[in-house]
């Protein structure tokens, strides 16, 4: 099953055009996105008995239509995992994480597929990551559950400042990774059963005409399942809610020289499966400088 957002609406990309939820379920599910997740275990079993045996379209038309938002637009949670590839850590001066290096991500940075991107002056990097959306409340599960509370996957990037993502005494990842449209997902949702191995997808993402990321998402160091289960056993997670999953090496930050997006930049990023993404950057924004310390810190300071 392929599920995507239209103008707001949950659709099914099965056949040329899309298919309104709300419309062809005479109202039980839907209209929203989030409504359907909310109903998850009978929206899989009245799609499946109505729309299984349709073909699945990857690459329709109307995938490409600006009006194709995020797949699962307001997120109560935005999880995502660090040095989740081993190439990666290594590319960024780590070693392999013992356990999952877990930040979050703002819900408000969530955009859909096809995102004309204006950034915040400095250093702004590309991160393609396989994006987890849950569909059902899961709290405490075991790995052998996992599965069977994934909705489905789609294509993310994490994009991030990588300037205050290294400021101050400790990092800034929540904030260098949150400005608005540093979240682009889609362009569908892909129910884990369409894959012949939903743990090793190839994934990748170019600047231009260059390749800058390729992989295969079974080089995760914690793989879909043991992400889900860890995360259950310490926050409850809910329908709709996002796990960005790691990037693969490739970024900006560890080329020689160093390489960041600039106006004028087509960052194109595809999951197997899946579909693809662009962002476009049209332009480019000032950033105050941090807040001033109070005169009350700078009397302990000095």
């Amino acid at each position: 099953m392929r599920i995507a957002n239209v103008a707001g609406r949950a659709v099914l990309a099965h056949g040329k055009e899309p298919i309104d939820v709300f419309e062809a379920s005479g109202g039980q599910f839907g209209p929203s996105p989030a409504a359907v997740f909310e109903r998850w275990a009978q929206f899989r079993a009245w799609a499946d008995a109505k729309y299984k045996a349709a073909p699945a379209v990857q690459d329709a038309a109307w995938l490409a239509d600006e009006q194709v938002g995020a797949p699962s637009p307001h997120p109560r949670q935005v999880f995502a995992i660090g040095l989740n590839y081993a190439e990666h850590a290594r590319e960024s001066g780590y070693d392999l994480p013992t356990s999952p290096v877990v930040f979050t991500k703002f819900p408000s940075c969530i955009v859909g597929p096809h995102h004309e991107l204006s950034l915040p002056q400095g250093n702004v990097d590309w991160e393609v990551e396989l994006v987890v959306v849950i569909g059902a409340n899961a709290y405490r599960i075991e790995e052998e559950q996992a599965w069977a509370v994934v909705a489905g996957l789609t294509v993310g990037q994490d994009l991030s400042e990588r300037i205050l993502q290294r400021s101050g005494p400790a990092p800034q990842f929540g904030l260098a990774k949150s400005f608005p449209g540093f979240g682009p997902t889609g362009p569908v949702i892909v129910t884990p059963d369409e894959f012949a191995d939903p743990d090793d997808l190839e994934i990748g993402s170019r600047l231009g005409d260059e390749v800058v990321q390729l992989h295969r998402t079974s080089g995760m160091v914690f793989g879909v399942s043991a992400l889900v289960a860890w995360l259950s056993h310490i926050t409850p997670l809910f329908p709709g809610d996002l796990i960005f999953t790691g990037t693969p090496s490739g970024i900006g930050m560890s080329r020689t020289p160093p390489r960041f997006l600039e106006p004028g930049d087509e960052l194109v990023s595809h999951i197997e499966g899946i579909g693809r993404i662009t962002q476009r950057v049209v332009g480019s924004y000032a950033v105050p400088a941090p807040p001033r310390k109070t005169a009350a810190a700078l009397a302990v300071e000095g």
